[in-house]
């Protein structure tokens, strides 16, 4: 017990690291996120264009493909139930 009140009294006397000025961790902040955005390797926008009209046509049949199932389920659903109630 007394070794760990003298390890806490140790860690108590060391003094505290002084932060640096709030605007100067901003300002390393956004030189390092700068800095990052370098690194990146941005596409062209021909390849963007590209990719934008093959999501967009993968969502369309997509949506084609869950319409016609919706369609069919209830088409199925509505002849289940008109030979239940004959």
């Amino acid at each position: 017990m007394a070794e760990k009140n003298a390890k806490t009294a140790k860690a108590a006397a060391k003094p505290a690291k002084k932060k640096t000025n709030v605007f100067k961790r901003v300002w390393n902040y956004l030189r390092e996120c700068k800095g990052e955005l370098k690194k990146i390797t941005w596409t062209s926008p021909r390849t963007t264009t590209r990719n934008f009209f093959v999501v967009l046509a993968v969502i369309v049949v997509a949506g084609l493909f869950i319409f016609a199932v919706d369609r069919g389920l209830y088409a199925l659903l509505g002849l289940v139930m008109n030979t239940a109630s004959t």
